[in-house]
Parts: structure tokens; sequence; C-alpha cells
């Protein structure tokens, strides 16, 4: 192990672009549902029902925490929607499987996703069995990442010492909240973080590519 990172026992990972490739635009086949959602309960046009949708991502999070907020949507329901989609376009990725599982350590999963599709998207990149627990949006109260309250409520959840742990996530402004609880980061730069979002100064690591860089951590030539 890396001599910097062999205090790390508890390795958190976010689900959507950070345990699969951003190439697969997994979460592009969802984006096209929630704006879908949004025109159905609104009524607006595509057009409009998909700018406000972006505009609740911004302001809460989350689409589904700016809906809550906004006109009271039962989160199950919208989730269960949103997450009907084929997973065909997702590869087991051998490489980045035995890094993870050779990491010394507890393994979590930190997701604004909820655990059914989680555990789909697990199972289909041949990760089902390699975590420890789920922390999804439910689990968070709905107050998604990058609220600190969603931070808080995971290192509680597992009894996690912030100090003796590292989080990966493929947008920098989730990482933020996660460094001021004294967690080393590890931003996954692979092109989906979202227009206009703020990188901040939460970013201990940085890789393009989290098979490589674990593997490299470990040692591995």
């Amino acid at each position: 192990m890396l001599p910097a990172l062999a205090h790390i026992d508890a390795w958190i990972f976010d689900l959507d672009n950070t345990l699969y490739p951003a190439s697969s635009d997994l979460f592009g086949l969802i984006d096209k549902r929630m704006t879908a959602y949004v025109a159905r309960l609104t009524g607006l046009p595509h057009d409009e029902a998909y700018q406000l949708q972006k505009s609740y991502f911004r302001e809460h999070g989350t689409t589904l925490s700016g809906l809550m907020a906004e006109h009271g949507v039962d989160p199950h329901e919208f989730l269960g929607d949103v997450h009907a989609i084929e997973m065909d376009v997702l590869r087991e990725d051998r490489r980045l499987v035995d890094a993870i599982a050779r990491l010394p350590g507890r393994k979590l999963i930190f997701t604004n996703g909820d655990t059914p599709y989680a555990q789909r998207v697990l199972a289909r990149v041949g990760l089902s069995q390699t975590f420890e627990a789920i922390h999804d949006i439910h689990a968070m109260a709905y107050q998604p990442k990058p609220d600190p309250r969603a931070y808080r409520s995971m290192v509680d959840a597992f009894g996690i010492d912030p100090a003796r742990a590292l989080f990966a996530d493929d947008l920098a402004r989730n990482l933020a909240p996660a460094k001021a609880l004294g967690i080393t980061t590890l931003w996954i730069d692979n092109g989906s973080e979202q227009v206009g979002d703020d990188k901040g100064d939460g970013i201990d690591y940085r890789t393009a590519d989290l098979g490589q860089w674990l593997h490299e951590i470990l040692g591995d030539t």
C-alpha cells in the first residue's frame, strides 16, 4: 500500500460514473426518465422540464430533493420510475473488481440513488459481493450529497473514523464536505462533472481511471 494511505481502513465509493466508466452513459438514460417525469408532473414541454430538472439538481443536490421540496413527490415512486432502465451498457471490469477486493479494511457505497438500483448496478459490474453496506438516499433522510448532513449520517451509521477513511466520487463538489470531516478524498476525473459545478479545494487525489489508481497505490506495476 502507498505509505500515505496505509492508515486507511474504510474505503467509501460513490456509485454512478465512479464504479463504471462515465462513457457508459448509464446516467444519461436515468436523466431522460427524470426529464419525462418532470414534464408529466408539471405539464411543461420537454425543454422547459429539462431546465427545471437541472435547476432542482443545482439548488437541492438532486432532482428528487427539488421535487420533494417543491411538489411533495413521493421518493419511492420517483426512484422506482427513473431507475426502470436497462443496464446492457455496463460491463464487468475485472481489474477494478480485483483491486477493490484487495483493499484492506471496510468497503461501503455512498450514493444519492437507492439501494435496489445500486444492487442492480453492482451485480452488473461484478461487485455485488464486495461491499459491506450501501448508504443510500433514504438512509440520508433525503439530504443528498453534497449536504454535510449526508456525510455525517454515513459516518455515524457505520462508526467510521474520518481520519482513517477515503471517499471517491466523480463529482468534485461532493468531495469538499468529506474533506471538511477529515476524510481523504479521490476525484474520479472522467468527464462526468456537471457544467458549472464548483470543484472547490476538497481534492486530495485525482485520477481518470479508478482501477488503475487502485493498482498503483497497491504497489502493482
